[in-house]
C-alpha cells in the first residue's frame, strides 16, 4: 500500500542491512584460539588467544577476562586484561588500570592508567610532519663565526668578584 511503513504493513522493524560499516567480533570468556587472526574489524577478546592478530586499520581490545599470547599488528590496541607478546599499533596502545602486560610496544602514543601491570620495551614513533626550523645563519655559518672570534677568558679577579666569593682555600687548616 502507497504511505504505509514497511512496520505498519508487516508488524516488523526492517531487518538491519547486511553490509555495516562499523563491524565489531566478540571472542567470548568460554572461546580458546589457537592460530592466526587477520580482520577487517574491531576484534575483543574476553577468551584466551595464542598466536598473531593482525587488524590493519581496526581496534583490538584485550577484555579484563582475556588473556592472550601474540604478536599483534593493529590500528589501536586497548589492553584490560593479560597480554604477553609484541604490540605494533599505528597509531595508540592504551593500558587501562585492570591490565596485565609484558612485551614490546611500538606506536605512535601510549597511555597507562595508575594500578596497571607493566613490564615493557616502549619505543614511540615520532611524527612525521615535524620539520627542522632554520633560525638565521647555517650551522656551516655558525661553526666559521666561532671559529673567527675567540671567547674571551676572565680573569681571576673577575671571575669570583668580591672577597666574600672567592674560592675556598685548597690548604686545609692545621
Amino acid at each position: 500500500m502507497l504511505g504505509r511503513t514497511e512496520i505498519e504493513e508487516t508488524g516488523l522493524a526492517p531487518a538491519p542491512s547486511p553490509v555495516s560499516t562499523e563491524t565489531k567480533t566478540v571472542i567470548g570468556e568460554d572461546i580458546s584460539i589457537q592460530g592466526d587472526i587477520r580482520g577487517q574489524g574491531d576484534l575483543v577478546i574476553q577468551g584466551t588467544v595464542k598466536g598473531s592478530i593482525e587488524l590493519e586499520k581496526h581496534h583490538l581490545t584485550v577484555g579484563a577476562k582475556g588473556q592472550v599470547e601474540a604478536e599483534i599488528h593493529a590500528a589501536n590496541v586497548t589492553i584490560g586484561g593479560r597480554l604477553n607478546g609484541n604490540i605494533t599499533a599505528l597509531e595508540k596502545v592504551a593500558i587501562t588500570k585492570d591490565a596485565d602486560f609484558n612485551g614490546k610496544i611500538k606506536a605512535k602514543r601510549i597511555s597507562v592508567e595508575d594500578g596497571a601491570y607493566l613490564k615493557a620495551s616502549i619505543e614511540l614513533e615520532r611524527e612525521s610532519n615535524i620539520t627542522p626550523i632554520s633560525i638565521g645563519k647555517s650551522a656551516d655559518q655558525n661553526v666559521t663565526a666561532l671559529q673567527k672570534e675567540p671567547i674571551p677568558r676572565a680573569n681571576e679577579a673577575e671571575k669570583w668578584g668580591s672577597s666574600f666569593d672567592q674560592p675556598p682555600d685548597p690548604k686545609p687548616a692545621s
